[in-house]
């Protein structure tokens, strides 16, 4: 196996032995076991950085279901690369950080490990696959393990409800990129990601509904308006959760997506405008609501949702490089250079500032800032990390999310050039900055500052232990090392990921000069950056006079109380139908039954093209088949109206024994033996059964004449004739047995061409039927152990 397949599939066989170390071992926390491997695959794929820095690709293939088409190919190039650095690097900070954030011997420690460990290996294989299939199966498994991570608390109601709508939300939208995928697939005539990209499809008519499915599903992943609505409530998470998911990896997933599939879909505009306004406006409605949040972790929610906003509105902005040749003057990749920085810059910002959360809910026992203050100088080491992510994610120099921001109203107001009604992405992406360093302030400054308020804390306040400050300073300091040295993986990662998002539009193994500084002159976007920082420091002067604004937005016009309602209403409307139509009645049920039957039936044949009639297809009717026809139907009718119980069950054994005639006679010995086998037994069960019910009641009833059930049976007998003499005397297509008769032998090397169709031909139809029983027979014993254990209690 290859070494990058096997970097992929390492966290899951971790993941199989974890459970195994926590029963085991218990002298020693088993996050210690589990983070040698992040820190290990980090390194690994470091290695990957010369043949990047070159911008070579690396690739390797593996036959996973060679009869689809389907294979386990890998791709590293510069975007993938950075995710997986990003993956391992902050995989491998959490996992040191959850060592002391999560006690052992209070918390289900071999689950977390178990649920991070899927999903680090998920989101590798998101990164990493070239194959579109491979990558779906791996996107929906990092929506299970979120959703495992999120319920890791499942005793919370919150926990589960935030569980559950993200896992509902996202798989809704992956479901819809899987068709999106079929469709690219099949205008592109291949699943491989490579070859899509230099396919001209735009042409194709699946090319509009694959590009709207596949936006689907990213918007989904990295909570867009208006799926945004999952991300807060995912918080109730533990904070090494969402230190991980909802600030480096989950969440990105859908920016990756939309990065790597950049190149196929550039080519309309319908991708460029639609992936840019999507993003702005997530961008500017979740920096106003972060503003309002009283809790931490829930202003770093919406913070999260709106700094995946802004990187989406870059990629946007960043794709129109595919309609003009503006290339020489870096216009447009500005756009996406800023988008792939400040994926890292948002990285190690945001990173911290969870883990700084997460410390103060730890030694505080609340995260309402209502509560808090005045922590500056009993938690300073948490209150300088604290101060640095947020002046970071404001947008303050010397910080490398200043120098992101700056490149963001760069590609803002390049924009604006293109289109005149474009001027609204500078102005929307100014106001959103605004709200931006707003609450970004207000994180610090309600948190740190103040009074101290011990009688509304649950715990006295105190610094947190040195190793649960290890992986917030680190991202902390990369936050500063990169704002004052940005240019040090510039040509190294940016660079070759900046490359890989623009596939096509640069000469093979061209390299690009990407250059990072702080100072442009006074240029627009300094007096924008100035103007952010006076507007909002007067907003924040003024928050407590004008934040009653956001007591004006009526709770029912919000999209979580749509969602939260769409359960209401459908549960309605469920109990509504099922109260009418489930009504007990078994006359009721076949009545719903016969009528699908004729309804779908006749559909069958009105939809295909005329059929034309060869009665000389039609067999000679014998007087034997004649003589047992009659006695079926004879059989038949005597088992309706016979009063004896016993006459029924003979009758019907009749009609059993006479179709078991009819195959004799049409030359068919197996079905032959099968049904008197199966009518035997059933005879032998109802005479069993019978014996033990009570009598027929004595007294005599006429059964009233019934139209519904006659027009119901009539035009059931009716159309079961039709089909039966289309059949053989209809000349639609050819029969399939022909290919069961030429393919029986060839195929599946069997002469019994019955038991090659059950067994080969379906298969899985067959294992399915056996699963059934399975299930049936287990349920089966359950009862009798069940019953036997209340007799012996007795």
């Amino acid at each position: 196996m290859p070494t990058l397949h096997m970097a992929m599939l390492a966290p899951f066989l971790l993941a199989l032995c974890v459970p195994f170390l926590y029963k085991f071992v218990r002298s020693f926390h088993v996050g210690w076991f589990v983070l040698p491997l992040p820190i290990a695959l980090f390194v690994h794929f470091l290695f990957y950085m010369d043949d990047v820095r070159k911008y070579e690709a690396v690739r390797a293939t593996m036959p996973w279901i060679p009869s689809l088409d389907i294979s386990f190919d890998a791709y590293v190039d510069g975007l993938s690369l950075l995710f997986a650095l990003l993956i391992t690097g902050i995989g491998s900070l959490v996992v040191l950080y959850s060592i002391y954030y999560l006690q052992k011997g209070k918390e289900q420690l071999g689950n977390f490990y178990v649920y991070l460990l899927l999903f680090m290996g998920a989101m590798l294989g998101v990164v990493l696959s070239d194959h579109l299939i491979a990558l779906y199966v791996f996107w929906e498994l990092t929506s299970i393990s979120s959703f495992l991570l999120i319920a890791y608390w499942y005793t919370r109601d919150r926990s589960r409800y935030g569980a559950q709508k993200s896992m509902l939300i996202t798989m809704f939208g992956g479901l819809l990129m899987l068709g999106g995928f079929v469709a690219l697939a099949v205008a592109g005539g291949t699943y491989s990601i490579r070859e899509l990209m230099h396919a001209s499809l735009i042409e194709h008519p699946l090319f509009i509904p694959a590009l709207f499915l596949i936006l689907f599903g990213a918007f989904t992943k990295s909570a867009q308006f208006p799926f945004h609505i999952w991300l807060p409530d995912a918080m109730e998470a533990p904070t090494p959760v969402s230190a991980y998911l909802h600030s480096a990896t989950m969440v990105k997933a859908g920016i990756y997506l939309i990065a790597r599939l950049t190149p196929i879909f550039a080519a309309s505009s319908l991708w460029v405008w639609t992936v840019a306004l999507v993003g702005i406006v997530t961008l500017c409605w979740a920096s106003f609501l972060a503003s309002k949040q009283t809790d931490l972790k829930a202003i770093l929610a919406y913070s999260t949702v709106s700094q995946l906003g802004l990187l989406t509105s870059l990629l946007g902005v960043g794709a129109l490089a595919f309609h003009y040749d503006w290339m020489e003057e870096n216009v447009f990749m500005v756009a996406v250079l800023a988008a792939i920085f400040h994926l890292f810059n948002h990285a190690t910002f945001k990173g911290s500032l969870f883990m700084v959360v997460g410390i103060v809910d730890h030694e505080t026992g609340t995260r309402d800032i209502r509560r808090l203050g005045g922590l500056m100088t009993i938690m300073p080491i948490t209150f300088t990390i604290a101060l640095i992510g947020s002046l970071s994610m404001a947008g303050l120099p010397p910080f490398n999310g200043f120098l992101s921001k700056e490149m963001f109203f760069t590609a803002m107001l390049h924009a604006k050039d293109v289109e005149t009604w474009a001027i609204i992405l500078p102005v929307v992406a100014w106001i959103a900055s605004i709200f931006t360093f707003l609450y970004s302030i207000l994180l610090v400054s309600r948190t740190f500052f103040g009074t101290y308020k011990p009688h509304l804390l649950k715990k006295e306040a105190h610094e947190a232990p040195i190793g649960m400050l290890v992986a917030p300073i680190v991202l902390a300091s990369l936050v500063v090392f990169i704002g004052l040295v940005p240019n040090v993986l510039s040509q190294s990662l940016f660079a070759p990921a900046v490359y890989a998002v623009l596939d096509g539009l640069f000469a093979p193994n061209e390299a690009l000069d990407v250059h990072i500084s702080h100072w442009h002159g006074f240029t627009p976007e300094l007096f924008m950056t100035i103007g952010v920082l006076l507007f909002g420091l007067l907003l924040y002067r003024t928050f407590p006079k004008w934040n009653k604004l956001y007591d004006r937005l009526s709770e029912r016009m919000s999209f979580n109380f749509l969602y939260d309602q769409s359960f209401v209403w459908m549960e309605r409307g469920a109990r509504t139908f099922m109260s009418r139509v489930m009504t007990g009645s078994m006359r009721a049920y076949l009545i719903y039954m016969f009528t699908a039957l004729v309804v779908l039936l006749l559909f069958t044949i009105g939809w295909n093209e005329r059929w034309t009639i060869d009665v000389s297809r039609l067999a000679h009717v014998r007087i034997y088949e004649v003589v047992l026809a009659v006695a079926i139907v004879a059989a038949t009718v005597t088992t309706v109206i016979a009063k004896s119980r016993l006459t029924a069950i003979v009758s019907l054994g009749a009609v059993g024994y006479a179709v078991a005639l009819f195959f004799v006679l049409f030359r068919a010995p197996d079905l032959a033996l099968t049904q008197l086998v199966i009518e035997t037994i059933s005879v032998a069960l109802f005479l069993l059964c019978f014996y033990h019910l009570p009598k027929f009641s004595q007294k005599q009833e006429s059964v009233r004449f019934n139209l519904g059930n006659a027009l119901v049976s009539i035009a059931v007998g009716v159309t079961m004739s039709i089909i039966a003499f289309l059949a053989y005397a209809g000349k639609h297509f050819d029969s399939i047995s022909q290919y069961y008769v030429d393919n029986t032998y060839e195929k599946a090397a069997g002469k019994n061409m019955v038991n090659v169709i059950l067994v080969d031909f379906r298969g899985f139809d067959t294992l399915f039927e056996i699963c059934v029983l399975a299930i049936a027979a287990l349920g089966i014993y359950a009862m009798v152990k069940l019953r036997l254990a209340k007799e012996d209690e007795r």
